[in-house]
């Protein structure tokens, strides 16, 4: 008899379930990015915003090269909903593959200047790197420095140290560099630099800025955010930046940026995030997290960033860094620029 009302009790208890379900709490929004910016860069960013927004970001960190292979493998079943990197050759390269979607955006069109973002609307900058000469004050003045073409002259036979052409960061000024002057004028630039080197090509902007302290040149050409990074750990660095080309066509500048990818599945939530990293608390973080400038003028830069100066830069869009890329690559290579 027991088990008999036990099993009634379980039928009503099934019917109860089925006529009237629990609530079911429903999942929260959800976003997938794909970034080629280092974790330590972006984490703090997206933890603010799933804190105001309640929207949750997973996100997957790798080799830009990478990561748009995993895009264009994937196809339609992405799970990604905006790809984030570093350099606008990289962000050219996925529009020009067909992994991002345009974006109609007024609150984009207004905080990111023109030359920062596709005309196209595919991608957006949100961060300012700034390409530019490093010197050291006891060889070097001031007044000798002026544009990235005048490094060629022979005052500076065995003075100058640069990275390896193969960084996109250098493939990128030389494609601006082709854009501005053309590519014959260019070639003989980057001729007179490889002629000037004091050594072979250095792995990165740090070893050149080392190699300079050192002595073994007087300047060469890196990334702003680096020099910070060895400022922060000694606030006593005996070199110096230099704005190049102030009086010319302006200082070389590049960006970190994002775009909607192609078959994302939020790509409402993908907009709304894009638009608020452009905004005011997001640009300042972006900014000093990696002490970059922010790509929309009306935020100020951290304080560190802020006490190197301002400057002229160069409003070339920088979406040619991507389209003369290649074009840069070969040039480099005629020109003996390893």
């Amino acid at each position: 008899m027991a088990s008999r009302h036990l099993l009634q009790g379980g039928l009503l208890l099934l019917l109860c379930l089925v006529l009237f379900p629990p609530p079911v709490e429903a999942d929260s929004e959800e976003l997938v990015v794909y970034s080629a910016r280092q974790e330590h860069l972006i984490k703090p960013l997206f933890d603010r915003y799933q804190e105001k927004t309640g929207v949750r970001i997973r996100y997957i960190t790798g080799d830009a090269g990478q990561l748009m292979q995993r895009l264009a493998g994937e196809g339609r079943r992405t799970r990604a909903d905006l790809f984030l990197t570093v350099d606008a050759g990289n962000l050219w390269q996925a529009a020009d593959r067909g992994l991002l979607q345009s974006l109609d955006s007024d609150e984009l069109r207004d905080r990111i200047p023109p030359h920062l973002r596709d005309p196209d609307g595919q991608w957006f900058g949100l961060s300012l790197r700034v390409r530019t000469m490093v010197y050291h004050p006891e060889r070097v003045e001031p007044g000798e420095l002026g544009s990235y073409a005048q490094l060629a002259d022979e005052r500076w036979a065995g003075r100058l140290c640069l990275r390896t052409s193969r960084k996109v960061y250098n493939q990128s000024l030389v494609a601006i560099l082709i854009e501005q002057y053309g590519a014959d004028r260019t070639e003989e630039i980057v001729r007179g630099w490889v002629d000037n080197l004091a050594a072979d090509p250095f792995s990165n902007d740090t070893r050149v800025m080392e190699v300079i302290m050192a002595g073994q040149c007087d300047v060469g050409i890196v990334n702003s955010y680096y020099f910070g990074r060895l400022e922060a750990a000694n606030p006593d660095l005996p070199i110096r930046l230099h704005w190049a080309d102030q009086d010319g066509s302006g200082v070389h500048v590049n960006v970190s940026g994002a775009g909607v990818t192609r078959h994302a599945r939020n790509p409402e939530g993908a907009r709304k995030l894009l638009e608020w990293l452009s905004g005011e608390e997001a640009q300042s973080l972006f900014g000093a997290l990696n002490l970059e400038y922010p790509a929309n003028p009306t935020v100020p830069p951290d304080p560190q960033v802020a006490l190197w100066g301002e400057f002229k830069q160069n409003d070339i869009n920088v979406r040619q860094s991507g389209e003369r890329q290649r074009e840069a690559v070969m040039l480099m290579d005629r020109a003996g620029y390893r």
